[in-house]
């Protein structure tokens, strides 16, 4: 609104006034309009990027069942929802893609006894890995760049904006300076 009202005709109004309304107007006008663009854009290129990552995991990630070597740790409120969702690390035995047995730590349900047998995700070099990525993370991936990329044009228009009303301040401060050097000899002379 303020920008709005700088629009209007005003005995007072500076043409440095006008020139920081019309640059807030045009920079708020590219912003809306650039944001669309932007989003698709980047939205794109994220959803290629995660989707190739996740064909790629799946490609290099199997599942297979794991031995628990000890005891996994017991959840502190046993009757809560939360176990279902906690995990607890514990040492495990695999076979890897090639064959060999391995041992690493993997994250498994809680109070799990020793020699449980868990289901994990293994690489092609013999490690436990998380699962390969889905398709709805893949979209959430995707949607979260896009909703990054809108928030960049926005913060970028606003440093546009910082930017040139730093220099009209700057240029009306050195005018102020250089009016202020003509009048104050008159006013801080004695008679």
């Amino acid at each position: 609104m303020v920008t709005l009202r700088r629009l209007r005709r005003n005995p007072l109004c500076r043409r440095s006034d006008l020139v920081r309304a019309w640059a807030g107007l045009c920079l708020l006008s590219a912003a809306l309009a650039a944001t669309p663009a932007a989003m698709v854009l980047v939205g794109d290129a994220a959803h290629r990027h995660y989707a190739r990552a996740a064909r790629h995991q799946a490609a290099t990630r199997h599942q297979t069942t794991a031995v628990l070597l000890e005891d996994a740790r017991d959840h502190p409120e046993p009757g809560s929802a939360e176990p279902r969702k906690t995990r607890y690390p514990a040492e495990v035995r695999f076979t890897d893609p090639l064959g060999r047995t391995r041992t690493a730590t993997a994250d498994v349900q809680p109070a799990l006894a020793k020699g449980s047998a868990v289901r994990v995700w293994a690489g092609t070099d013999g490690t436990i890995r998380d699962p390969p990525m889905s398709p709805r993370e893949v979209h959430s991936r995707a949607m979260g760049s896009a909703v990054i990329a809108a928030l960049g044009v926005h913060a970028a228009a606003a440093a546009a904006y910082g930017a040139t009303c730093l220099v009209i301040r700057r240029r009306n401060l050195a005018a102020w300076d250089t009016a202020w050097a003509r009048t104050a000899p008159r006013w801080t002379t004695s008679p």
